[in-house]
């Protein structure tokens, strides 16, 4: 699909809902409503440093989307229309999915509209609205399966909004996953699609406990499932290095026309479920050297997933967001790409070198 870099704005778009805090969380439940208004303030923070306002007519700032919820369309375009349909006779119940994934009265409405957000990010970016977006959906989604919740999640968000993507005519969709467990959910849906690019850097092992390196597709779509499992300690260093080794080559080669980033804030190394250390400013590295390989022409839309310590959440939606507002024509400064060159402990190199063995059929990795 022909994508024109000039008929982009320079709003940045944000889909968020109030019903998102309806998906109410058990007492000391990790994936509590708290997460997203740390994920506001640390967009608001963002939006502050760089100068910018709220402009519904989206000629300044950033624009706030108004959205509704997915519909059986979309979501049985990755769901099995028989789970849509049961997720839908649990609307105003509470109780535990299975040992991780809850349901207060209001959750299956709000993961209705978080797959919503990201369909409208979806639609506002193929029509030229913007060139980026920001969906800030709770339940997160990319565990979900497509016949069932899993990890927290109900529906698979970013999941949907690629098959959306790939509905209104993109050709060649990039998942950039960084949440700090592996997008099991995602990976499923798009296993055997040469269409869409799957890309996971993952703590490894942890939950859900897939994610290995070998893991590459299967039929037509074998070689588009690239899965970087990373052992516990993984630095900026550490990323910033999978990056430029691995990562960037291979969507440079891809050569996407539509990008999304399943955007989970766990790696930090304030996160109580992970044993990463990525740092605030290691996610804005991250987001500005993928902005840095796309085609100026591409869209991007991150996604939000997973992070569950409200100052690692704050600090570093933050910088994501100065990344966007640095990469379009505000005036604000500007935030590194990720620096490769460092030395990094043999552990992490050994498991990077074994990454780019796995690759080395399907991509030119250097």
């Amino acid at each position: 699909m022909s994508l024109d870099s000039g008929r982009f704005s320079s709003s940045i778009l944000i889909a968020d809902d109030a019903l998102f805090l309806e998906h109410v969380a058990p007492v000391e439940h990790p994936e509590r409503g708290e997460r997203l208004l740390a994920v506001r303030a640390g967009v608001a923070l963002a939006a502050a440093a760089a100068g910018v306002r709220t402009a519904q007519g989206g000629h300044a700032g950033y624009t706030a989307l108004a959205f509704d919820d997915a519909t059986d369309e979309q979501l049985a375009r990755v769901h099995d229309p028989a789970y849509v349909e049961s997720l839908g006779h649990l609307a105003g119940r509470s109780g535990y999915l299975d040992s991780d994934t809850y349901l207060s009265p209001g959750s299956v409405a709000a993961a209705r509209r978080a797959a919503g957000a990201a369909v409208s990010v979806v639609d506002a970016l193929h029509h030229g609205r913007a060139r980026f977006g920001l969906a800030l959906p709770r339940p997160p989604g990319h565990h979900a399966l497509p016949d069932r919740a899993m990890g927290f999640c109900l529906l698979n968000n970013v999941a949907v909004a690629a098959a959306h993507a790939r509905a209104l005519g993109h050709q060649r969709v990039l998942v950039l996953d960084w949440d700090v467990h592996h997008g099991n959910g995602t990976e499923a849906m798009f296993y055997d699609d040469p269409s869409v690019l799957f890309v996971s850097l993952h703590q490894y092992p942890n939950y859900p406990g897939t994610g290995a390196a070998e893991d590459l597709g299967q039929g037509e779509g074998r070689g588009r499932n690239v899965n970087l499992p990373l052992p516990p300690g993984a630095t900026d260093a550490v990323y910033a290095a999978a990056f430029a080794r691995v990562v960037l080559p291979v969507i440079e080669q891809f050569a996407p026309d539509f990008a999304l980033v399943s955007c989970g804030f766990d790696a930090h190394a304030r996160d109580p479920l992970a044993q990463m250390e990525l740092s605030a400013t290691g996610f804005g590295a991250m987001t500005t050297s993928l902005l840095d390989v796309l085609d100026k022409r591409c869209p991007l839309g991150i996604v939000l997933e997973g992070g569950y310590d409200l100052e690692a959440l704050r600090d570093s939606s933050a910088a994501v967001a100065s990344a966007l507002w640095s990469a379009s024509s505000f005036a604000v400064a500007s935030v590194p790409s990720a620096r490769p060159d460092q030395v990094l402990a043999e552990q992490q190199a050994a498991a990077l070198r074994r990454i780019a063995d796995v690759q080395a059929p399907f991509w030119r990795l250097g």
